[in-house]
């Protein structure tokens, strides 16, 4: 079949009640037949299709005759249908609430005869329940509803209002109505509605895009001013504006529709968006361009239904998510995990399939479930309540149950991948597990460059190159969270306000730094004596850097207190090959990190409390070597194991091999450090002299003091 139709196929006008029936042909036709078997039903469907669904039903009824509830005689007769909707009956004056009439023709429907009679409950959810509990009038209908079993009822139900178990055990069948087969489309639109779009044919594929979870009424009002448009004109598309227009409509309330370029709003990460282009977008691309049904179809089949973002916070993973949204041209709803968790029986469940039967309405849509692993614990790491699972389960349904043409995805995002369930992690469900990682020196340099421009901030190649620079390493060592773009992102807003503030629009690498330091304090004033040691400490960090060799050298020194939780620090260049470090790139880097501690005790003969996160990282490396990476002779190849919640036990006596080796390197690497200060120390004197006069040296002023060549344009924290 071909994907454009002659609009001249179209019909030339159209009712809503016939597009109802054309439309929900399938959904009347499976209620029917169950009524007919006596089968009560529960259908849920949007309150403005809930009567002309009636009304279709009625229609049928009438129509085909048919028994009700097994009776054999009278089958050529139509069953008799009883409207419970609250309307006051005849002439007789009736002065009950509207809750309080539908109770009434209730309890006469159920309690008279119901033989042959089918009790048509059009507003069961306002009937029965509240969005919190049920309703005076429910505690006396829900025994009515059960009274009589030869009672054949036919309930409707908007899915946005929760419906009480006790209810919908009543109905032995259960019919959820969401949106419109694609198939479908091409019925209930009009020529004159076509023509608005495009004067020569009519591609129900591109419309089906925006209206897929329409119910008819709804798409027949939408279509209905669509026909009001002038005509397209000959050769002349309005496809553009109308689909536009049709979105903004669309639109649910919590929905979002984003406007991020994946290219022009979002820097760095080249693979990521290399990933994303080739496994989903290119693919969508490609299906609006496809002649054919069939060929469609198995594209249709080959799309993703998720994907998985993971990494450590604020490196744009919901970011990443609007833009592939905005590529598909989509509205987003953010999710937040813990959100949905409810201490409710089923109430959990039930906020996983309304937030499905909203993005389902506004399609093309994309569901982001913002710390997924809330609720998506593996089985056995978690101790909650056991709703996890439930939630787990019902996710999996849901994107199980979307029909292939919806335009509807699923993103998942997490700071811990190890932690959630494997049922989601399995090919077919989440397909795509990508990472986020903290950006690299050419993504932060991509992320400076769009922040610059949208602000306007005319920062110069230096400047940028500093913020580049000043951004690598860790943000919070106490919690070990690297930089990110929103660490950029601050910085240039805060660049900006002082632009506005100050009414000039020049900066240097001070205003950087300064910007850098988020935390609110005291200002540190520190004594001339203490300003020695500090001066002497990084002194003997950063020559060290530039000695020792397999050591990364030094970019930048500076005692300003510039650096949040940091007196002074030491900015050293990245790691040219950082996946393959050797022993001797971790013994250089211990060499370094001690070189604080053996400058002071050597300058001033003891050392200060300064030297305390440089020692933890000393051990930490140093342990690592031998109880993680095999790198030590006594303990050889064998490793120590941490598999499961407790570990590996180890014996008193490897134990104590294990802490001979690591003092032995430890031991080794303060014996060169201080042979090496000891054989410069005039180099060691020159360097914090400098310091102290200058406060912060940049890594041309460090080439002038040490003499040291300039072997990177990367940077990172010593």
């Amino acid at each position: 079949m071909k994907r454009a139709l002659p609009i001249s196929s179209l019909p030339r006008d159209l009712r809503v009640e016939d597009a109802v029936e054309l439309a929900c042909a399938a959904d009347v036709t499976f209620i029917e037949e169950r009524l007919r078997q006596g089968i009560s039903v529960l259908a849920r469907c949007d309150k403005e299709l809930s009567l002309y669904l009636y009304l279709a039903l009625r229609g049928r009824l009438r129509r085909g005759g048919g028994p009700v509830g097994g009776a054999a005689r009278g089958r050529g007769k139509a069953p008799k249908i009883v409207l419970i909707d609250g309307r006051p009956r005849g002439d007789v004056e009736d002065n009950r609430s509207n809750l309080g009439r539908m109770l009434g023709q209730l309890t006469e429907a159920i309690r008279g005869s119901v033989e042959r009679t089918i009790i048509v409950l059009l507003h069961l959810d306002v009937l029965t329940t509240t969005h919190t509990s049920l309703t005076m009038e429910a505690r006396e209908a829900i025994p009515l509803l059960y009274e009589n079993p030869e009672a054949v009822l036919l309930g409707f139900c908007d899915p946005s209002f929760p419906l009480p178990k006790v209810i919908e055990g009543v109905f032995a069948v259960r019919r959820e109505i969401v949106g419109i087969e694609r198939d479908v489309l091409a019925k209930v639109v009009t020529q004159r509605e076509a023509k608005a779009i495009d004067s020569d044919a009519f591609d129900p594929y591109a419309l089906y895009k925006y209206v897929s979870g329409l119910n008819p009424v709804r798409l027949r009002r939408l279509l209905g001013d669509l026909g009001l448009r002038r005509e397209a004109l000959p050769g002349r598309s309005q496809a553009g504006p109308v689909y536009r227009e049709l979105r903004r409509q669309t639109v649910a309330e919590d929905f979002e529709l984003p406007n991020v370029d994946l290219e022009r709003d979002i820097g760095g990460y080249g693979d990521v968006k290399q990933r994303l282009r080739e496994e989903l977008l290119d693919l969508l691309a490609r299906r609006e361009e496809l002649g054919s049904e069939g060929e469609i179809q198995v594209l249709e089949n080959l799309l993703p239904r998720g994907v998985i973002f993971h990494g450590p916070p604020g490196t744009g993973k919901t970011y990443f998510a609007k833009a592939m949204a905005t590529a598909m041209d989509a509205t987003v709803i953010i999710v937040s995990g813990p959100e949905l968790k409810s201490k409710w029986v089923g109430e959990s469940e039930e906020n996983l399939r309304r937030v499905f039967r909203r993005a389902r309405k506004a399609a093309p849509s994309v569901i982001v479930f913002d710390e997924i692993d809330a609720f998506a614990h593996a089985r056995g790491t978690y101790e909650g309540s056991g709703v996890e699972h439930s939630m787990v389960n019902q996710l999996l349904t849901e994107m199980d149950g979307f029909r292939g043409s919806e335009t509807v995805f699923v993103v998942g995002t997490t700071n811990f991948l190890e932690s959630l369930d494997g049922a989601l992690l399995r090919p077919g469900r989440f397909e795509f597990l990508i990472e986020i990682p903290a950006p690299n020196a050419d993504d932060r340099r991509e992320i400076v460059d769009i922040y610059d421009r949208k602000l306007g901030l005319g920062l110069t190649p230096a400047l940028r190159e500093h913020l580049v620079r000043r951004t690598d390493g860790l943000a919070d060592r106490a919690r070990g969270l690297p930089f990110t773009g929103d660490h950029i992102y601050a910085v240039c807003r805060a660049l900006k306000r002082q632009a506005l503030r100050t009414g000039k629009a020049e900066f240097v690498s001070a205003d950087i730094d300064r910007a850098l330091v988020r935390k609110s304090r005291a200002a540190v004033i520190l004594s001339a004596a203490e300003e020695r040691v500090v001066a002497f400490h990084e002194a003997g960090h950063a020559l060290l850097a530039s000695l020792v060799e397999g050591a990364t050298p030094p970019e930048r020194i500076s005692i300003a207190a510039d650096m949040e939780g940091a007196l002074g620090y030491v900015l050293r260049a990245a790691r040219a090959r950082p996946y393959a470090i050797t022993a001797a790139d971790m013994r250089a880097d211990i060499c370094v990190g001690l070189g604080g501690f053996c400058s002071e005790r050597m300058i001033f003969g003891e050392v200060s409390i300064g030297a305390h996160t440089d020692l933890q990282q000393a051990n930490r490396i140093a342990r690592a070597m031998v109880e993680e990476y095999g790198m030590a002779e006594g303990t050889g190849v064998r490793v120590v194991l941490d598999e499961g919640r407790h570990g590996e036990p180890v014996s008193e006596a490897r134990r104590a091999v294990i802490d001979r080796e690591i003092a032995a390197i430890l031991g080794a690497e303060r014996e060169r450090a201080e042979a090496l200060l000891r054989e410069h120390r005039p180099l060691l004197t020159a360097l914090a002299e400098t310091l102290l006069e200058r406060k912060v040296l940049e890594r041309a002023d460090l080439r002038g003091v040490l003499g040291a060549s300039d072997t990177s344009e990367e940077s990172s924290d010593g």
